[in-house]
């Protein structure tokens, strides 16, 4: 059985930085495409990042580009969400997924669709104050 637990929420004031990591355990994800959604108040689960099994493919919502960054380390079976120049708007339950392995597709259109992946984390309340 997969376990994903997220870590690193809290609360920041607008214009600031959080690092988001989701550790695995239960099943090396080395070989697996990762991906971050978030849930806000009131709304529909939406996109964050994902990323190809080997790094090289990362995609975002156009939300989060060029302030949002996903990253791994698979010696430490983590992956990892950089977020700066936080906005009110990012505030939001934000959850880590485990997706396809290494040899199924995994581009922008299957990143974006929950349905994608396979075991989700708890989520971690990340609070963006003004």
């Amino acid at each position: 059985q997969v376990q994903l637990v997220e870590s690193g929420g809290g609360l920041v004031q607008a214009g600031g930085s959080l690092r988001l990591s989701c550790a695995a355990s239960g099943r090396t994800f080395r070989g697996y495409a990762m991906g971050w959604f978030r849930r806000a108040p009131g709304k529909e689960r939406e996109f964050v990042g994902g990323m190809t099994w080997s790094a090289l493919g990362k995609y975002y919502a156009d939300s989060v580009k060029c302030r949002f960054a996903i990253s791994r380390d698979n010696a430490k079976n983590t992956v990892y969400l950089q977020m700066n120049s936080l906005k009110p708007e990012d505030t939001a339950v934000y959850y880590c997924a485990l997706g396809p392995s290494a040899g199924i597709i995994f581009t922008m259109n299957e990143a974006t669709n929950p349905d994608t992946y396979t075991y989700w984390g708890q989520g971690t309340q990340v609070t963006v104050s003004t």
